[in-house]
Order: structure tokens, then C-alpha cells, then sequence
């Protein structure tokens, strides 16, 4: 599933999300909305992951959608 794809659906994508990434909450993931950028950064923040690794990370679960 394409990004754009994602954040048109992202109301049903939430629950997936949360699944895949325990440590954010529904706040964090309503601010989220779907856009790649702040998902991989709230991925940075929350897990201590390196931007490139986030970012593999998100398209990883993208994909897999």
C-alpha cells in the first residue's frame, strides 16, 4: 500500500499501527494521520531508532498492509 493510500485510509490503519508499535499512543497516533514523515519520526522519538531505520521500518508496514 502506497503512502497516500495509507493516509486516506488512516482511521482503520490505526489499529494496525498501534499493533505494530505498542508505545504510541491513540494521541500520537491521530496526530500521525497517515503521513509517512511523522510516522518515521515519532518512530525516531519513541523506539531510538536512527531516521534511516525508521524510515525502513514505516515502509516495511506500509507494504505489508
Amino acid at each position: 500500500m502506497n503512502w497516500d493510500q495509507v493516509e486516506g485510509r488512516w482511521t482503520e490503519m490505526k489499529g494496525k499501527a498501534r499493533a505494530s508499535w505498542g508505545e504510541l499512543t491513540d494521541d500520537e497516533l491521530d496526530q500521525i494521520g497517515g503521513k509517512r514523515e511523522q510516522l518515521v519520526g515519532k518512530l525516531q522519538q519513541k523506539y531510538g531508532l536512527v531516521r534511516e531505520e525508521a524510515e525502513r521500518k514505516a515502509d516495511e508496514w506500509a507494504n505489508a498492509l
